[in-house]
C-alpha cells in the first residue's frame, strides 16, 4: 500500500503572518475582551509558539493596540460601506444608525467600553482610542456636511451635531454588558430622535429611511 505524498507546505510571508495574527487578536478582543488577549492565547488559536507572536509584536500592549484599531476599522467599514457612498446623506445616516442597533454590533459596543476603561492605564491604547474616535468624528461630520450642502440637513455646526449624535450612540452602548439586556422604547428611538433634532429633521424621518 502506497501512501499519498503530502503537498508541500506553503510558507507564509511576513506580511501574511502578521495580518493573520492581528485578525485573530482582533476577533478575540471582540469575543472575550482586550484584557484577556495574550500572546499565549493568540498563539494557541493559531497553533504556533508564543515566540512567533512576539517576533511581530514586541509587547502585548503593541498587539492589543493594533488589534483594537483593526477591529474598530473593520466594524466601521461595515457600518458605512463603500456602496452606501452614492446614497443621499440622510439615507446613509439612517442606515448607519439602524446597523448600530443590530445584534452583530453589540460586541463592538463592548469593545469600546473595554478599550476606554483600559485606556486609563495604558497610554498607547489611549492614543489608539483617541485616534479611532477622531476618524469616526471626521467620517460622520463629512456625511452631515454633505447633507447640509444638499439641503437635507439644517445645522450651523456639523461637527457639534456629530459630537452630540456620537455621545448618544456611546450612551446607548453603555448598556451593552447588561444581562439580561435592558430594553425600552425610549432607548430604541434615542439615537434616531437625537440625530433628527440636531439636523433639523421631522421626528421619524431617519427611522423611515432606515
Amino acid at each position: 500500500m502506497t501512501s499519498t505524498p503530502r503537498p508541500p507546505r506553503t510558507r507564509k510571508t511576513a506580511e501574511e503572518r502578521r495580518t493573520e495574527i492581528l485578525r485573530t487578536a482582533a476577533r478575540l478582543a471582540l469575543e472575550r475582551g482586550l484584557e484577556r488577549v495574550t500572546m499565549q492565547l493568540v498563539a494557541d488559536e493559531l497553533g504556533v509558539r508564543p515566540g512567533l507572536i512576539s517576533h511581530y509584536f514586541a509587547t502585548v500592549d503593541d498587539l492589543l493596540c493594533e488589534a483594537f484599531v483593526r477591529a474598530v476599522a473593520r466594524e466601521r467599514s461595515a457600518l458605512l460601506p463603500e456602496e452606501d457612498a452614492a446614497l443621499p446623506p440622510a439615507r446613509r445616516l439612517a442606515r448607519l444608525l439602524h446597523r448600530l442597533g443590530g445584534e452583530e454590533f453589540t460586541d463592538l459596543g463592548r469593545l469600546w467600553l473595554n478599550a476606554r476603561h483600559l485606556a486609563r492605564y495604558r497610554p498607547n491604547l489611549r492614543r489608539a482610542v483617541a485616534g479611532q474616535e477622531a476618524i469616526m468624528r471626521a467620517t460622520l461630520t463629512a456625511v452631515i456636511e454633505d447633507g447640509v450642502r444638499g439641503g437635507d440637513f439644517t445645522t450651523p455646526d456639523p461637527l457639534g451635531a456629530c459630537v452630540v449624535i456620537l455621545v448618544a450612540i456611546d450612551g446607548l452602548g453603555s448598556y451593552a454588558n447588561d444581562e439580561p439586556p435592558f430594553t425600552h422604547p425610549a432607548l430604541d428611538a434615542l439615537v434616531f430622535t437625537t440625530a433628527e433634532r440636531e439636523l433639523g429633521l421631522p421626528v421619524g424621518t431617519l427611522r423611515h429611511l432606515a
